[in-house]
């Protein structure tokens, strides 16, 4: 009883609101407009995973940082700004008891680094590499683009359908985005594996990018009314 009185309560709440509209406009088409558009990604996240248990305990989790960054360098790569520490085991300095290890982000610039690191890694036997994300570093502006031009196919949507009844479309009263933010990418990491040792070994790596990444689709609809002229 409770819950139809507040239904109730909310209609006839919306119901002078909805009135007020339609005595603002009294005639307007509400269409919906959709616009997508695919990149082709510039930035490559990695997530590197350095564990003593690779080695069997052999080599310190220190020694294979100081490899690795010395190979990371070798490729051109300016650590100091593409390497971060994502995550240190808690039981870094517990290595009598448990096994060390560190996690690290790097952040590269094409297909072919991402190649050519995961290459150099798996030469110095660390090979718990993964993509984390892929984005562009123009992302920001592609999405506002997409975005305008969902606005302006709804509006040619409402412009031809007042053309069949022999209308025109006048000033836009409502847009709704509904939109959040672009779908993740999801990668097979096994199979990247596979094409970065095969890029490795490949006499003509430097000229090719044999790595095939996924485009970032961008997609978005809206919806809006307009007034009938």
């Amino acid at each position: 009883m409770k819950r139809l009185i507040l239904l109730a309560v909310a209609a006839l709440v919306a119901f002078p609101a909805a009135a007020q509209m339609q005595e603002a406009y009294p005639s307007y088409i509400q269409t919906n407009g959709r616009a997508e558009m695919e990149i082709t990604p510039d930035e490559f996240y990695l997530q590197i995973v350095i564990n003593e248990r690779d080695s069997k305990g052999k080599i310190s989790v220190e020694s294979q940082q100081r490899d690795m960054v010395a190979a990371l360098k070798r490729l051109g790569i300016d650590v100091d700004k593409q390497l971060k520490v994502a995550n240190l085991s808690s039981e870094f300095f517990k290595k009598n008891t448990s096994v060390a290890s560190a996690k690290y982000q790097l952040q590269l610039g094409s297909s072919a680094e991402v190649g050519q690191v995961w290459q150099a890694l798996s030469d110095l036997g660390i090979s718990n590499v993964s993509i984390l994300k892929v984005s562009h570093s123009e992302i920001g502006r592609y999405k506002e683009q997409v975005r305008i031009e969902a606005v302006r196919n709804a509006r040619q949507n409402a412009e031809t359908l007042a053309e069949a009844i022999g209308q025109r479309v006048g000033k836009c009263f409502y847009i709704y985005d509904s939109n959040s933010d672009v779908l993740p990418v999801m990668y097979d990491n096994a199979m990247l594996m596979r094409s970065a040792k095969a890029y490795g070994t490949a006499e003509t790596a430097v000229e090719e990018e044999p790595l095939e990444f996924k485009t970032i689709r961008l997609e978005y609809n809206v919806q809006t009314k307009f007034v009938l002229e």
